[in-house]
C-alpha cells in the first residue's frame, strides 16, 4: 500500500481560473489525506489569481511569472481562448525553471513522482517529457462533450461554444489538449462512473491512457476555501430565517456576464414568480453598468441597483430576497432553506447541486455548460432549462415549475430523481464504491511507478 512506501512528491499546476483552481486544490487535499501524508504536495502557480497559501498549510506553494500585461490578464474574462493560448506560451520557461531550480535540485526533498496539470495547460507535457517526468492531466470540465456516435439528446445549439474572437486558436488549443492527453500518463476526472459511464468508455477508446474518475471531489471531505472573491456570510443568516426548501439560489459563476437589459428581465421574472431568492451579482458581471466618469466613483452596489425596476426594488426591500456579491456556494446549496438552484451549468456548480440533491434551472452560457444543461434536463432529469434566453415570462413560468410545492407533480418528480442522484454520488465515495476504488488505484499507480513511471503513448 502507498502508506508503506517511501514518501513521494507531487507537483500540481492549476489553470488560474476559479472553476479550475477549486478542483485542483480539492484534488491536492484528497491525495494528501488518502495517502496518509505519504505524498508531499507542491503547487506551482502564476501570480494572477494566486491561491492563498495560508488556507493550505500542508502544501508548498511556488509562484512563477506569467509574463502577461494587465490588458492580457483582462482577456481571462473577455476571451478565454486567447488567455489560455497566451498562458501556454508565456509560462513554459518559468515553469521549467521552477521545476529544475526549486524542486528537482532539492536533495533533501522527496523525489518527484509525477506532475498533475490542468488539461488546458498543455505546455506542461513537453516540459515534463524533457525532464523525464510523468505528467497526469486533470480534467476540470464535464466529459459529456467527448466524441459521440449519436447526438441525442443534444441539439445543435447545445454544442460547446467558447468566448473567443479567434476560432483558429480555439481549434489549435483543442488539438494541443488532445495531443497532451494522448501523451500523458493518465487522466483524472472530477466525476463518477454511474453519472458519466458511457463518456468514460469513449475516452478510454480515444486516448488509451488510464482514466481515474474519482469525483465528486467535494464528497471526499471538507476542503479549505479557494475562492478568489470574498464570500458574504450574511446570506447564511438570511437563509436561516427562511422556511425549508423555499428559496431559489441564483448564481452564474465566476466568468459569465449579463447585459443591463438581461438584469432587468431576471429581476422582473423573479418579482412576478413570487418566489423567495438569494441572488449573486458578481462585481463586473453586469456589462455596461458603468456608463460615465461620475459612475466610476460609485460603489458596485449603487451601479446595478439603479438599473433594477421599481417593482423589484420594492419586493427586495420587503425581505423576500437577498442580493450578495459572492456567496459560500457549497454552504448555501447544503442549507435546508434552498429549494432550487438557477445556474449557468458550469461543471463544478452542477456537481455541487447534484451532491446536495438540489434541482436546477439551467441557463448555460458557453463551453461545456450547454451540454451539461441538456443532460441535467433531459437525461438525468434533475432540472429544467431556459430555452429562449432571459425573458421575464419564461423566467416566471420556469421558477414556478421548479419551486412551487403545492400540487406540483413536476417538482415532486425532480426531487425524487435529485435525491436518487445524490445517493449515487455518496455511494461511489464509500469504501468499495467506484470513486473510492479509483482513488486507491490512482495512488497505487503513482507509487508503483514513482520515478520509473512510463509515459503512455
Amino acid at each position: 500500500m502507498a502508506e508503506q512506501q517511501h514518501r513521494r512528491r507531487l507537483v500540481l499546476f492549476p489553470s488560474p481560473l476559479q472553476g479550475h483552481i477549486n478542483p485542483m486544490l480539492q484534488l491536492a487535499t484528497i491525495l494528501h489525506s488518502h495517502s496518509k501524508g505519504a505524498l508531499s504536495i507542491t503547487i506551482i502557480h502564476i501570480h494572477f489569481n494566486s491561491p492563498n497559501p495560508s488556507n493550505y498549510p500542508n502544501f508548498t506553494f511556488l509562484p512563477i511569472s506569467d509574463g502577461l500585461s494587465q490588458s492580457q490578464r483582462k482577456s481571462s474574462t473577455e476571451d478565454l481562448i486567447a488567455f489560455a493560448t497566451l498562458l501556454n506560451l508565456s509560462c513554459v520557461n518559468p515553469f521549467r525553471d521552477c521545476l529544475v531550480n526549486k524542486i528537482l535540485s532539492q536533495q533533501h526533498e522527496p523525489p518527484v513522482a509525477c506532475i498533475i496539470s490542468d488539461s488546458s495547460m498543455h505546455f506542461t507535457q513537453p516540459v515534463a517529457d524533457s525532464l523525464q517526468l510523468p505528467c497526469i492531466g486533470l480534467r476540470t470540465k464535464s466529459e459529456l462533450e467527448a466524441p459521440v456516435r449519436e447526438l441525442p439528446p443534444l441539439k445543435v445549439k447545445d454544442l460547446p461554444v467558447v468566448k473567443t474572437h479567434n476560432l483558429e486558436a480555439f481549434y489549435q488549443l483543442v488539438a494541443d489538449m488532445v495531443k497532451q492527453t494522448k501523451a500523458s500518463a493518465g487522466l483524472i476526472v472530477n466525476s463518477f462512473e454511474s453519472l458519466d459511464q458511457s463518456a468514460f468508455q469513449l475516452l478510454s477508446q480515444e486516448f488509451a491512457v488510464p482514466i481515474f474518475p474519482i469525483g465528486p471531489f467535494k464528497k471526499f471531505g471538507p476542503a479549505s476555501s479557494s475562492s478568489l472573491l470574498t464570500q458574504d456570510q450574511s446570506c447564511i443568516s438570511w437563509l436561516n430565517k427562511q422556511p425549508p426548501s423555499s428559496v431559489v439560489y441564483i448564481s452564474f459563476g465566476s466568468a459569465a456576464t449579463i447585459s443591463e437589459a438581461q438584469l432587468v428581465e431576471i429581476a422582473m421574472g423573479l418579482a412576478n414568480s413570487e418566489q423567495s431568492f438569494l441572488w449573486v451579482i458578481r462585481p463586473g458581471s453586469v456589462v455596461g453598468s458603468c456608463r460615465s466618469d461620475d459612475d466610476k466613483d460609485k460603489n458596485e452596489d449603487d451601479k446595478f441597483t439603479e438599473l433594477l425596476p421599481q417593482k423589484f426594488n420594492e419586493i427586495f426591500m420587503s425581505g423576500r430576497g437577498c442580493i450578495v456579491k459572492w456567496a459560500p456556494q457549497e454552504e448555501v446549496l447544503a442549507h435546508p432553506s434552498i429549494g432550487g438552484f438557477w445556474t449557468h451549468s458550469g461543471w463544478n456548480s452542477t456537481l455541487e447541486s447534484i451532491c446536495e440533491g438540489v434541482p436546477m434551472l439551467c441557463w448555460p452560457c458557453f463551453g461545456d455548460q450547454k451540454v451539461n444543461a441538456r443532460f441535467v434536463s433531459k437525461v438525468w432529469r434533475v432540472g429544467l432549462q431556459l430555452e429562449n434566453g432571459l425573458e421575464r415570462e419564461e423566467i416566471e413560468r420556469s421558477l414556478r415549475r421548479l419551486m412551487m410545492q403545492e400540487n406540483n407533480k413536476e417538482r415532486e418528480e425532480l426531487m425524487v430523481r435529485a435525491k436518487d442522484l445524490k445517493e449515487m454520488a455518496e455511494l461511489c465515495q464509500r469504501e468499495g464504491g467506484s470513486s473510492f476504488q479509483s482513488l486507491q488505484n490512482l495512488i497505487d499507480y503513482i507509487f508503483s511507478r514513482n520515478s520509473d513511471l512510463k509515459i503512455a503513448n
